[in-house]
């Protein structure tokens, strides 16, 4: 069996070798190759491309960079037309796979998309793309593979793999770090503001802000913000300044969320991430004007946050643009520290972690390999 696949990010690469491993416990004579990472070459993957030239972010890069990514996208679409693989797998990355998978697929050659588009969401018309492009989506979230049986575009809930990395019930290991910080304070809240240097920008600045306030009448309380990267602790260090009581810290977002009463999330993966670690949080978000403008009329879904979606009612506060502001904020956080308030909002973030725990790489290995040997 010969299988290609494309990842073109960090992620997918995870998702790709997690990928491998399920299938070759079916078929431990497969093949993979296409594109991706270290994890996946670490698995005897053959990548004909180095996947960092796949990871562009923003609307300049991509621009500057298209020629290039078009000669790949036609190097490996004639690569698969001249020798058909069993079938072709694009993981995430969906402006560059969907480009892959139209022709395969209209050659006859079976195709997977794994981890849908916000297609849900904003620019529901790419769905007839999809339609066309794709012979099964899989989807990480419930209500995604509802939106394309409404669509009348094959799918199937796989579950999502952090479901099945963080265990339903959170142990605390230990920190030396981060137990000092924890033990010299009545409570810690975690400041998550995002890792992208516009984020960083336009939350930080208003979560530290309410950090002040909450400091103002409850000077034990402690605040950690876990930086994604060397560049997110260099623009976070600054805003911080001589606050004591708030500490940057490299990584570590698991870790600090475990030791966390709650925490100031902006939208994104991390909710998803705070709500599997059990935090109990109130998501908020803010950008420019412009973007506001054109982005809140693009969306479709009545929620921003993963966590609102996936239970389909508003189990988190969400906080956007002029509501995303300190004095709410904390208003926000100091309901979240009333106990019931707290023990109600756990016990629907496990029941939702067990909704997502399906062993994802394994279910959609097999989702895949019905589609070659139905």
């Amino acid at each position: 069996m010969r299988i290609a696949i494309v990842a073109g990010e960090p992620s997918g690469d995870l998702l790709g070798a997690a990928l491998v491993d399920s299938i070759r416990k079916l078929y431990p004579s497969a093949s993979f190759e296409g594109i991706g990472g270290k994890h996946m070459i670490a698995r005897g993957f053959l990548t004909h491309h180095p996947m960092e030239t796949l990871s562009v972010m923003g609307l300049v890069e991509p621009l500057k960079r298209f020629p290039s990514l078009l000669a790949i996208k036609k190097n490996l679409v004639q690569r698969y037309l001249d020798n058909p693989p069993d079938i072709f797998i694009g993981i995430d990355s969906p402006e560059f796979n969907h480009r892959i998978e139209l022709p395969l697929k209209r050659a006859g050659i079976p195709t997977v998309h794994y981890v849908s588009p916000s297609v849900w969401a904003w620019r529901q018309g790419r769905i007839k793309g999809i339609r066309r492009a794709v012979d099964l989506m899989l989807c990480l979230l419930p209500f995604e593979a509802d939106f394309y049986h409404r669509e009348s575009v094959p799918a199937k809930f796989v579950g999502h793999p952090m479901a099945d990395e963080i265990p339903v019930e959170i142990s605390l290991e230990t920190d030396a770090e981060l137990d000092k910080i924890k033990e010299a304070a009545s409570g810690c809240i975690a400041l998550l503001p995002g890792s992208r240097s516009g984020e960083i920008e336009k939350i930080a600045p208003v979560f530290l802000e309410a950090a002040d306030l909450m400091l103002a009448s409850q000077p034990d309380l402690h605040f950690l913000i876990p930086a994604a990267h060397d560049r997110a602790r260099q623009m976070l260090e600054p805003l911080v300044n001589s606050r004591n009581h708030v500490h940057v810290i490299n990584g570590k977002i698991r870790q600090i969320l475990a030791r966390s009463n709650a925490a100031l999330v902006a939208s994104g993966t991390a909710t998803l991430e705070t709500m599997l670690m059990k935090c109990p949080m109130v998501v908020a978000y803010k950008t420019d004007s412009f973007s506001w403008f054109v982005g809140s009329r693009m969306v479709k879904s009545e929620y921003v946050s993963l966590v609102n979606l996936i239970s389909g009612e508003k189990l988190v506060e969400e906080r956007l643009q002029t509501d995303c502001n300190a004095g709410q904020l904390v208003s926000d956080l100091q309901k979240l520290m009333q106990p019931q308030v707290r023990e109600n909002m756990v016990k629907k973030f496990i029941r939702l972690h067990r909704d997502l725990r399906h062993n994802a790489s394994d279910k959609a290995a097999m989702a895949i390999l019905e589609l070659i040997e139905p």
